[in-house]
């Protein structure tokens, strides 16, 4: 007999762990271990010794002989590049350098970006390969001497897919913020739709434009940052009624630092001569009052599941304030 008082369990659908899968699907045609063996069988042998002799510095040699692992298996060479250059990724996440570090302006590795985004070396690109698989393995060799008690096979093996998993993270954490922004903008148009005030839509569905109640022209639109804008023509001059900052996510733990980003984005518009600030955001368990010293630059607040699910307080009253700010 089953006794009704016990607690009934319940997990959250697994949403995230389906979009990493996908990810990780893709990675291992392109970046990781399952990527670089297959590749490594359709090079020249002899190209391949005669590059470890060029490429590769002595000791860390020795430091993976001791521990009967390949060179080929974790330092980088023109000819593994030049027959796929997606692993490019490879040798990135088995250093631990995210996307945007690596990539970054100051590095100098902008260069070879396409190789492993778009698994294309552009032609600067390719005369100097060379260069680039020195200071990889210049780095490479550091960490790999650098090991206390010695690199192990599973380290090799492991340390690319604790690094993909710190950068699949973010991509769902982005898509996350995408999907809220384009929930909440959805909504906005409702708002607008139930008004029954008519507008005109951008070819892209990113902005809609109408004539408020005082004959100006209105535009709510999605922007980067902030995340959707209210723009005013005044005298033809437009002017930022409103930003608005949204965010998705939902864990506790990191709402401070959500709130802080609305902040940072906030504070560009002011000092762009936005006029009011709103922020978008899990509102759930959360003291107001910590949410406000994070960003004392926001006016309003709106608890962004009550947006999505089109049902609250919040929902209501972001109703209101849109009317009001759009000025109809």
């Amino acid at each position: 007999m089953t006794n009704s008082t016990l607690p009934q369990f319940a997990l959250p659908a697994p949403v995230r762990q389906l979009y990493v899968q996908s990810l990780l699907s893709r990675a291992r045609k392109e970046v990781l271990r399952d990527a670089l063996l297959p590749t490594l069988g359709e090079v020249d042998p002899n190209s391949l010794s005669s590059e470890i002799q060029n490429y590769v510095p002595a000791q860390a040699r020795q430091a993976l002989q001791a521990a009967g692992i390949r060179d080929e298996h974790v330092f980088a060479l023109p000819v593994v590049l030049k027959q796929q250059p997606t692993l490019l990724g490879y040798y990135r996440l088995l250093l631990g350098v995210s996307q945007k570090q690596f990539y970054h302006a100051r590095t100098g590795m902008q260069l070879f970006k396409a190789m492993e985004t778009e698994n294309d070396i552009r032609p600067a690109a390719l005369p100097r390969l060379g260069e680039l698989c020195s200071c990889l393995n210049e780095a490479m060799a550091e960490m790999i001497t650098g090991i206390d008690g010695g690199v192990t096979p599973a380290d090799v093996e492991q340390l690319p897919l604790l690094m993909l998993g710190t950068q699949l993270d973010g991509s769902w954490r982005t898509q996350i913020g995408s999907r809220a922004t384009k929930d909440v903008f959805a909504a906005i148009k409702d708002i607008i739709d139930a008004k029954g005030t008519s507008y005109k839509e951008s070819e892209d569905g990113n902005s809609l434009t109408l004539l408020n109640s005082a004959g100006r022209k209105t535009t709510i639109a999605l922007a980067a940052d902030p995340d959707v804008v209210v723009v005013e023509e005044v005298g033809g001059v437009a002017f930022t009624k409103v930003a608005i900052e949204i965010k998705g996510g939902t864990d506790q733990s990191n709402a401070h630092n959500r709130a802080g980003e609305a902040e940072k984005s906030h504070l560009k518009a002011l000092q762009g001569g936005a006029g009011d600030f709103w922020t978008i955001i899990s509102i759930a368990g959360m003291d107001a009052s910590v949410l406000r010293r994070e960003s004392p630059t926001t006016r309003r607040w709106f608890d962004v599941t009550e947006i999505q699910r089109r049902e609250g307080p919040a929902w209501n009253e972001l109703g209101s304030a849109i009317l009001m700010a759009v000025g109809i």
